[in-house]
């Protein structure tokens, strides 16, 4: 059952949103606003899977309250003006409903939606927080928190643990690496999976993981500190997650 949110400034077009929601099998309406503002506060309490959120709204428009969620759910834009639909893919939206729409439309919209949200719902339990990964005709067990970072090389991940000097090498694609691993990991270059809680520095675009927490590692690896490049493409949700911890003016 995904957790939807419904935000819309006007109340008929509310209605019939939610109207909606509630048909569609696989969905459980979490509370209905109507505004942006009124929203936020409800996402404060109450966790989303995805969102239906018009964009021509007073005080926070739709579009700009999507792009300041740091941990940002499924969105599908909601709105009677065409002229957004370009700034709507730019934030990765599902897909962009043109008012009025019917309920056909909308269906297909929400099979996107399960579409986006099916890996986040089939991870398996990780209770002991470890996972198996084969690795030379053996299957071993990592614990998570040992990941500092993922690298992609070619078909294959390499596996770089605070435990030990070398890699652990897999044949596993980096999409089922990424929708495996709990939020305190984020892809931030088309090679590269990190752990958020190893991040010491960010400078530019690049960020500084800690030295291994193994005495001797960082001389084994011939270096105190990993540096790796954030992508083009991975900036602005990384950028996101910066704001949400970041003291300053």
């Amino acid at each position: 059952m995904l957790r939807v949110l419904a935000i819309d400034d006007e109340p008929l077009a509310l209605q019939q949103l939610t109207s909606y929601i509630r048909k569609i099998p696989y969905f459980q309406l979490v509370a209905q606003c109507q505004s942006a503002i009124e929203a936020r506060e409800v996402m404060k309490q109450e966790p989303v899977d995805a969102i239906f959120c018009d964009i021509n709204m007073p005080d926070l428009n739709g579009m700009d309250f999507v792009r300041q969620l740091a941990a940002r759910p499924v969105i599908v834009f909601t709105t009677a003006y065409s002229e957004y639909a370009i700034e709507g893919y730019k934030v990765d939206a599902a897909d962009y409903l043109l008012k009025p729409f019917g309920f056909n439309e909308f269906q297909r919209a929400a099979e996107k939606v399960l579409a986006r949200c099916e890996p986040r719902e089939s991870r398996p339990e990780r209770g002991d927080g470890t996972i198996f990964v084969k690795t030379d005709y053996r299957m071993v067990r990592i614990s998570i928190a040992d990941i500092r970072y993922v690298e992609a090389m070619s078909e294959y991940l390499k596996l770089h643990l605070d435990s030990q000097p070398k890699p652990i090498i897999t044949l596993l694609s980096m999409k089922k690496m990424e929708d495996f691993l709990p939020d305190n990991f984020m892809r931030i270059h088309r090679s590269y999976i990190v752990n958020l809680d190893k991040i010491i520095e960010v400078n530019k675009n690049r960020v500084i993981l800690c030295p291994p927490a193994q005495e001797g590692l960082a001389k084994a690896d011939g270096k105190e500190e990993t540096n790796l490049p954030i992508g083009e493409n991975y900036k602005e949700k990384f950028q996101q997650y910066l704001d949400t911890r970041y003291l300053g003016k």
